[in-house]
């Protein structure tokens, strides 16, 4: 039985001292039935992480490299150090605006499984690829070389996030249905690199407008397993509510 996760990307918002104030009137409300978190800027990791208590912090990057010249960036045992067990990588963002490719994700999704930090590695089309009907080659191509050369083992225990680009922060979202077809694509893919244990058991989430009240019906269908929730999870009454919806 795979437990769902629903995770809030912050992107870049929240103070250090609003993502405190967030995780102390939230972090009460979480329950067993999921395991909820939110991804914060690197600034406040360290007091986020120090104050939640049931919520897991995530960082938003990283680097595959431990040290170096590489101005702006933190590395793998930054995180370490200061006790992140999950982090986001391969997210639209980064790859549309830094220059995040397939390559880059797989070298830091073996850099955090090292560290035994857990990736949340994010795939998606463009509304481009979306109309011409590429969907389905997108995400298989992605995942061939985001999770390139892993164990099967490591790759059970991260987490997948399919997020339509066309569906980040637009208010447009995949029905249910089409957000199901290719989550299903997500695991088929997982079991032909990786066997159909390994893909029965990693946990995809969908991303894309996700709010209180459409999170029920995506959490109903059978291979999406949680949520990667950016807008819907920077409000503490939103972000309650999607605890409680999907208690």
């Amino acid at each position: 039985m795979r437990k769902p996760i629903i995770v809030g990307n912050w992107k870049m918002n929240k103070t250090i001292a609003e993502a405190v104030e967030f995780i102390n009137a939230v972090d009460p409300f979480c329950h067993d039935g999921a395991t909820y978190g939110v991804a914060t800027s690197f600034l406040a990791l360290n007091d986020a992480n120090k104050a939640a208590k049931n919520l897991i912090v995530a960082a938003e990057n990283c680097h595959f490299e431990d040290n170096g010249a590489f101005t702006g960036e933190v590395s793998v045992p930054m995180l370490e150090e200061i006790g992140v067990k999950y982090c986001i990588i391969g997210h639209s963002e980064r790859r549309q605006m830094f220059g995040d490719t397939d390559e880059t994700v797989n070298k830091k999704a073996k850099r955090l499984i090292k560290a035994d930090i857990t990736p949340i590695v994010c795939i998606g089309e463009t509304e481009a690829q979306f109309d011409a009907g590429e969907t389905e080659k997108v995400i298989r191509d992605q995942l061939t070389g985001s999770l390139a050369d892993l164990c099967p083992k490591c790759v059970e225990n991260l987490v997948i996030a399919y997020e339509p680009i066309w569906a980040i922060g637009t208010g447009k979202s995949a029905t249910k249905e089409i957000a199901q077809n290719c989550c299903h694509i997500v695991r088929d893919q997982v079991a032909k690199m990786y066997g159909d244990e390994c893909a029965s058991k990693v946990r995809v989430q969908y991303g894309g407008s996700v709010k209180p009240e459409n999170i029920k019906e995506y959490m109903a269908m059978e291979d999406i397993d949680g949520a990667l929730i950016g807008g819907a999870s920077l409000k503490v009454d939103s972000f309650k509510e999607l605890i409680e919806k999907t208690r």
